[in-house]
């Protein structure tokens, strides 16, 4: 099973409530907001600020907000933040001395391809199409935004039906 780490969960929810909030934001604050601990947050900010997701401002005023908007931070850029490359196996993209099987691996190099598609697909994606309304039976955690496809908002430009070919 694929699956991310809680800190890249919490990562995306503290960069929705980045933005939902506005401005510049404290770690207490956000931690309040989110619900989640706040070490954790000040830990989930530090390494969103390493990855120039978020800017750190001193002073009394002082905070963080976003680096740019969420429509323009795709989940992969988040996920290389907090967990590091996105690598299925160890062997991927070239890697070498990961497995002790790699020089008799059937398989070696040909998991390039999936992990390219799953970093493609993830790339696609950007926190504003995860940071929707809140939902009641998920509370910190942003809902997913309805489709936006022609179709889903706009019946009447639906693809018409295929036509069998005239003899």
């Amino acid at each position: 099973m694929l699956r991310l780490s809680k800190l890249t969960d919490y990562a995306v929810v503290v960069l929705a409530r980045l933005e939902a909030e506005g401005g510049v934001q404290t770690a207490p604050g956000l931690a309040a907001s989110s619900g989640i601990a706040e070490p954790t947050v000040a830990k989930v900010l530090k390494a969103l600020g390493h990855a120039g997701l978020v800017e750190g401002l001193r002073g009394a005023r002082g905070g963080y907000r976003l680096a740019r908007p969420l429509a323009g931070i795709p989940l992969s850029e988040v996920i290389v933040a907090i967990d590091g490359p996105i690598a299925l196996t160890a062997c991927v993209d070239g890697a070498t001395g990961g497995c002790e099987t790699e020089t008799l691996c059937p398989v070696r190099g040909r998991w390039d391809p999936v992990n390219q598609a799953i970093r493609a697909a993830l790339s696609a994606i950007s926190l504003a199409d995860l940071a929707g309304p809140r939902s009641a039976s998920c509370a910190g955690h942003a809902a997913p935004r309805p489709a936006t496809n022609a179709t889903a908002t706009n019946p009447t430009r639906a693809k018409p039906a295929l036509q069998p070919a005239a003899e």
